[in-house]
């Protein structure tokens, strides 16, 4: 689990075929792989761009994760490319300290970056999404935007809205996206728990 709060920016090394998947290298900053250690294993869970992968492999600043055809069907990942820069977060241990909101590093889709409007060091950001996603979304409520977590300003039955403060333009990749860009959508999980519980309701509001 993790709570949306990105703590690094990585540089994608390189990508190789492995079957239907992809083995995604990424350099990771100093300052995030001494905060990692000694805790840093294999088989450790990191979110980047919002997608929960699990290290396979660990060179120095060199990380190595495997992707899925699922990933890579449903995600961004299947469409990096070497140099391009992914935000990085580790899972929450047990006694950590909530900052954001709850995110499970499963992207439930893509959106599309559709308008930004620029204030002075403040941006507003507009992005398309499945109605499905938007859906589960509220004013004021939560989303994860590759993996960032995030204030709903506003929704429609097809897209939302986002005020972004300097602070998260200048550490997250974010600030390096421009319109047409695709990016990964979580929208918070207690709304999927409601949906499904209100699908199996009945008009009387019994169970069925």
């Amino acid at each position: 689990m993790f709570t949306g709060l990105i703590e690094s920016l990585g540089t994608v090394q390189s990508l190789a075929d492995e079957g239907g998947a992809k083995r995604v290298v990424v350099e990771v900053p100093a300052s995030f792989l001494e905060n990692a250690l000694p805790s840093k294993r294999l088989g450790d869970s990191i979110a980047i761009n919002g997608c929960c992968l699990t290290v396979v492999a660990a060179d120095g600043v060199l990380w190595s994760f495997q992707a899925g055809h699922e990933t890579l069907a449903k995600t961004n990942l299947g469409r990096l490319r070497a140099g391009d820069s992914v935000n990085l977060e580790r899972a929450m241990p047990a006694d950590g300290r909530f900052g954001g909101h709850i995110v499970q590093g499963h992207v439930d889709g893509v959106g599309r970056v559709s308008a930004i409007d620029s204030r002075t060091d403040f941006a507003d950001y507009t992005f398309e999404v499945p109605a499905a996603l938007a859906a589960q979304m509220v004013e004021k409520g939560s989303v994860a935007v590759d993996g960032i977590s995030l204030t709903l300003v506003r929704v429609t039955a097809t897209s939302f809205q986002i005020m972004l403060i300097p602070h998260t333009l200048a550490v997250t990749t974010l600030g390096q996206r421009k319109v047409g860009d695709e990016v990964n959508i979580e929208t918070d999980v207690l709304a999927k728990y409601v949906a499904k519980l209100l699908a199996f309701a009945t008009p009387s509001g019994a169970s069925q």
